[in-house]
């Protein structure tokens, strides 16, 4: 399994994890089947560079536009300014979310932004391959 962003996406959580620097960015990531055609970027009420929250009325009305939409929520992702693109252990600890990826954006890599995303199944990580969709296909 794998998860596809649109690149408009990836571009955009890109952009909040840099813009948000050196705090966490945080958001949820919907669409359909395995393929996230929306981000939404909510607060990171904690204002840390090492942890995030957020708020719950911005999630509340993420979910109810995803509903209106006919989308489905399909991960949750964060930024590490500072730490590699992989599940740390509060990220494990927090992971209570079933049947979501977990996605984390790393500004700290060498090679620029780094993304993954991970399922997590008993408080275990299992990395999933993100493929980036550079071209919106049109429905017929």
């Amino acid at each position: 399994m794998s998860l596809t962003l649109a690149k408009i996406v990836s571009d955009a959580m890109a952009a909040a994890a840099q813009t948000s620097a050196p705090l966490e960015a945080c958001g949820l990531l919907a669409g359909t089947g395995a393929h996230v055609t929306k981000c939404y970027m909510l607060s990171n009420v904690d204002a840390a560079a090492d942890h995030y929250s957020m708020r719950p009325e911005e999630q509340f009305a993420a979910i109810n536009d995803m509903r209106r939409r006919g989308l489905r929520l399909l991960a949750i992702w964060h930024s590490h300014p500072a730490s590699p693109a992989r599940m740390s252990a509060e990220d494990l600890r927090l992971a209570y979310t079933p049947d979501v990826l977990f996605v984390i954006v790393s500004l700290a890599e060498t090679t620029g932004v780094v993304m993954r995303a991970y399922a997590v199944r008993d408080g275990v990580a299992h990395e999933t391959p993100i493929l980036i969709q550079e071209k919106e296909v049109e429905s017929p």
